[in-house]
């Protein structure tokens, strides 16, 4: 089996190449490109990152390559960068273990269709050493963990940004309820006569009412759709509201999750719809957890590992017996919740960081999770009780803040690079 890797993920692979073990692979007559803080860059890593540039451009069909002369000079920029950044990665302590970087790497393979042994292999015919490969992705999560860090405390959203945001015409479509659909289309051409017309509609019907009885919709899908997402059973993916003609948006709201239209007429012919899922809109129903939690963060004094090892020994504590609650008042660094023996009181998933909220979801009720880590450090959590809580207007200000926060992070961050390229020692070599 042979694929092409997505270019976001050859733009991935193709990381970052700074680092001690591979300079010493570099050969006898290699030079020193520039100079940056404590760390070096050599010519051979500029080449072969304007190679793998080259051939990115390639894959997408771009034939319009700038000269070496500006490519090399774009190469060089970005290196520096990236190694101010591992830099700073260094002296913060961070580190990826390698449990998280194997699923890393399996998530990876798992967004191109294909095993880890073929993703494996996929790279090698590619050029790439899987090795090398995992490295680069190392050092591409410590760069965004340094970014998560440095970048999301320099951001404030307001209260009446918030207001402002959900007021405007962007922020209703923007919160507004999105509905993941499947369809069976029945056309009916232009130059189709009354009676090929009243014909479809009774098809349509007819598959309405076997659909009713309890049919499978993605087997009618797939059998009697003339829609061009028929072979997918119909499925649609995500939808605005906004984005659907108001006769379906009006008969897809009234639905319950599972639940088909009656055939509705387009000038294209007749449509049954089945909504999926749905998020957003009105009457949001969400889970909410009741969770505790301990925090141990690494800091100059403490490393990565230092930090790693004492969350184990509180989680081993806590399973021999230990008080949760004592423990997250002693040892816990949220000041938020440590005095109140790690208590968050109650949450939603969508309001925590991702690697807090898969731990949240996957841990039962009453349960301890097992250490796990995160842009703050190193977390233990117990689930205590869960509920269901109309949290409409609370959910589109949490979404309308997220939305706010990620377009100044994206802003800052272009700000903080050109800040830290400024403030590093950097001496480029002829």
């Amino acid at each position: 089996m042979h694929f092409k890797l997505h270019p976001k993920l050859i733009g991935l692979c193709a990381g970052l190449l700074i680092s001690t073990g591979l300079q010493a692979q570099m050969v006898e007559l290699d030079r020193v490109a520039a100079i940056v803080d404590n760390d070096v860059i050599m010519a051979s890593q500029v080449e072969q990152r304007m190679q793998t540039i080259r051939a990115q451009l390639a894959e997408r069909g771009n034939n319009a390559l700038p000269s070496d002369d500006v490519m090399r000079a774009q190469v060089m920029d970005r290196l520096v960068l990236e190694s101010i950044q591992l830099q700073m990665g260094e002296r913060a302590g961070i580190q990826i273990d390698d449990a998280s970087l194997n699923q890393t790497m399996q998530q990876l393979a798992e967004r191109n269709g294909v095993s880890l042994e073929q993703f494996r292999a996929a790279l090698e015919r590619d050029g790439i050493s899987y090795n090398h490969a995992r490295e680069q992705v190392r050092r591409e999560l410590i760069i965004n963990r340094v970014r998560q860090r440095r970048v999301a405390e320099r951001i404030q959203v307001s209260d009446q940004e918030v207001r402002n945001f959900l007021n405007s015409e962007m922020g209703r479509y923007q919160t507004s309820a999105d509905y993941r659909l499947a369809m069976i289309v029945l056309p009916v051409p232009e130059t189709a006569s009354n009676d090929q017309a009243r014909s479809q509609a009774a098809l349509a019907d007819e598959l309405y009412r076997e659909l009713q009885a309890g049919a499978d919709f993605t087997r009618l899908a797939v059998s009697r759709s003339g829609g061009e997402n028929a072979l997918e059973g119909g499925e649609l993916g995500w939808r605005k509201a906004a984005q659907l003609p108001p006769a379906f948006a009006s008969a897809v709201d009234s639905l319950e999750i599972g639940g088909v239209t009656k055939p509705l007429r387009s000038p294209a012919g007749y449509h049954i719809l089945k909504l999926l899922e749905k998020r957003g809109g009105d009457n949001l129903m969400v889970d909410e957890f009741n969770v505790r939690h301990i925090l141990i963060k690494p800091s100059e004094i403490r490393s990565e590992a230092e930090a790693a090892q004492l969350v184990q020994r509180l989680y081993e504590r806590i399973n021999n017996g230990e008080s949760f609650e004592t423990l997250a008042r002693s040892f816990s660094e949220d000041p938020g919740s440590a005095l109140n023996g790690g208590s968050l009181n109650w949450v939603t998933p969508d309001a925590m960081v991702p690697e807090f909220r898969e731990t949240l979801l996957s841990t039962p009720l009453q349960q301890i999770s097992a250490p796990f880590q995160s842009q703050f450090g190193w977390h233990i959590l117990q689930v205590m009780d869960k509920r269901q809580v109309d949290m409409t207007d609370d959910m589109r200000e949490q979404q309308a803040r997220n939305l706010l926060q990620n377009r100044k992070f994206d802003e800052e961050l272009q700000t903080w690079l050109l800040e830290i390229r400024d403030e590093a020692y950097v001496e480029i070599k002829s």
